[in-house]
């Protein structure tokens, strides 16, 4: 430090010149032109994909080292200095935007340049000795950013798939709890949010349960489509400049060292410029938001009012819903999953756009395409969690309500037409509208059954038939 309130700086050249790098930054001057160049958003480069860089490195210097292309001494430090990276420890210093020009080369030189420091520091050298530890010669040795970029993001997404997995399957299960718990509260079926026919509220907890068993499996089975990695085709998948041994290895240390199921793909110069497997991956992560988007809105309309809307459900009151109506309380769980899965199908477009535009033989908007996929990925696992434990979870029943509206609609007419006909149910309803009576008082009252039948034919194991039988001759009673 030079003098009080002053910064300490180091110089460094490139091609380009000189510049003044902050004398304690783990980064170098490639990371402090991009930072000059693309100073576009607030967002910083994902934490997993970070790890991922970190790992991706690692196993290119173990093999490097292994092979005799890299110093034992050398090799050791920078593959110290990697797992410093991978732990997060130096998360700090990444510090490029993910919005870049380049396809990425101002993210891996960024990581270069850290881990070269950092090597350099543990073998007692100075921060931007590069004599020591070259961040291109040494850390980057056998590579390039068109196949350590999209190897990294694929491990990271890997990764992240397997959390979403896990949460995904809590929700299922939460679901799947209430899908018993309600079985034997009777509502309103609606279609056109219009009354229909009766069902069992465990019925429509069922429903929702299914579709995120669906949601899943995809996600279990897309990892399928992004385990193949382009590590060790260089520049555009032809492994030119790294040796046949070294594109042979790579890959599989990696495996070990991320304990995902990476492999090298059998064609290295697809892998590099193709990014289809991404659109696919983020296909599967949209399919869940359209289903989170279902489920999420109708909680709200079936917790609506509650004293003016449908109100059958009750949400676990999470906060005071306004700063000016006391005791009004939103359905705020719902609302922010809703949110997200907007968010998701945004993004959604964005990559598939950005791998829609890739051109010959390299994708360049690949850091848009990462952002977003690793974005989508955050963000559904994060709602899948507070969606579970703070709404989900706490969902109970108002079977007062449901009865209530089951027996002023006439929900129940429809069960009636396969016994009575569609004219005949049809003048029952009128009657129903003329006298005020409810539909089960009607029916009674002309003596077309008796209340405990009318009970029976709107039993909850009545309801989960599917269908009715030849042998039921009336209000599902048989002979």
């Amino acid at each position: 430090m030079s003098e009080a309130g002053k910064t300490a700086f180091r110089i460094e050249k490139d091609a380009l010149g000189e510049m003044e790098i902050p004398a304690e930054s783990y980064y170098g001057i490639h990371t402090r032109r991009a930072m000059l160049n693309f100073p576009l958003s607030d967002s910083r480069i994902h934490d997993r994909f970070i790890r991922s860089f970190g790992q991706v490195k690692e196993a290119c210097a173990a093999v490097n080292m292994k092979l005799g292309f890299l110093d034992d001494r050398i090799g050791r430090a920078v593959i110290t200095a990697c797992r410093d990276v991978s732990s997060g420890k130096l998360n700090s210093s990444i510090v490029v935007d993910p919005y870049q020009g380049g396809a990425g080369t101002s993210t891996n030189m960024n990581f270069n340049e850290v881990i070269a420091n950092r090597a350099a520091e543990i073998l007692g050298g100075e921060l931007g000795d590069y004599g020591l530890v070259h961040p291109v010669d040494h850390v980057n040795m056998h590579q390039s950013t068109n196949d350590v970029y999209p190897t990294a993001l694929k491990v990271a997404v890997l990764a992240l798939l397997v959390d979403l997995e896990k949460e995904v399957s809590k929700l299922q299960g939460t679901l799947q709890h209430k899908e018993a718990e309600f079985s034997q509260v009777v509502k309103v079926g609606r279609t056109q949010l219009m009354d229909a026919v009766p069902m069992t509220l465990g019925m429509t907890f069922g429903v929702f349960a299914d579709a995120v068993a669906r949601d899943r499996w995809r996600i279990f089975k897309c990892r399928e489509r992004i385990k193949k990695v382009n590590l060790g085709g260089t520049a555009i998948g032809t492994g030119l400049g790294a040796p046949r041994d070294y594109i042979l290895q790579v890959a599989g240390e990696l495996k070990n060292i991320c304990g995902l199921p990476v492999s090298r793909s059998e064609n290295l110069i697809d892998t590099t410029q193709n990014c289809d497997s991404f659109v696919e991956v983020s296909g599967m992560l949209k399919s869940y938001a359209t289903n989170l988007m279902k489920i999420a809105n109708d909680l709200r309309l079936l917790s609506s009012g509650p004293s003016t809307g449908l109100g059958e459900i009750k949400l676990p009151a999470r906060q005071c819903g306004s700063s000016i109506m006391a005791g009004k309380v939103n359905p705020v769980i719902p609302e922010s999953v809703a949110q997200v899965a907007l968010q998701v199908m945004g993004n959604d477009q964005t990559i598939t756009l950005a791998a829609s535009m890739a051109q010959l033989e390299l994708n360049q908007f690949m850091p848009l395409l990462a952002h977003n996929i690793l974005n989508s990925l955050s963000l559904l696992q994060n709602v899948t969690v507070s969606f579970t434990r703070n709404c989900v979870h706490g969902i109970t029943a108002d079977t007062d309500r449901c009865r209530e509206h089951m027996e002023s609609s006439y929900a129940l007419a429809t069960v009636l037409v396969p016994v009575l006909g569609y004219s005949s149910v049809e003048k029952l309803i009128d009657s129903c509208r003329e006298s005020g009576r409810s539909l089960r008082d009607e029916i009674v009252f002309q003596g077309l059954a008796g209340a405990d039948e009318v009970d029976e034919l709107l039993s909850p194991q009545r309801l989960c038939k599917q269908g009715f039988t030849s042998d039921e001759v009336k209000w599902g009673k048989k002979k």
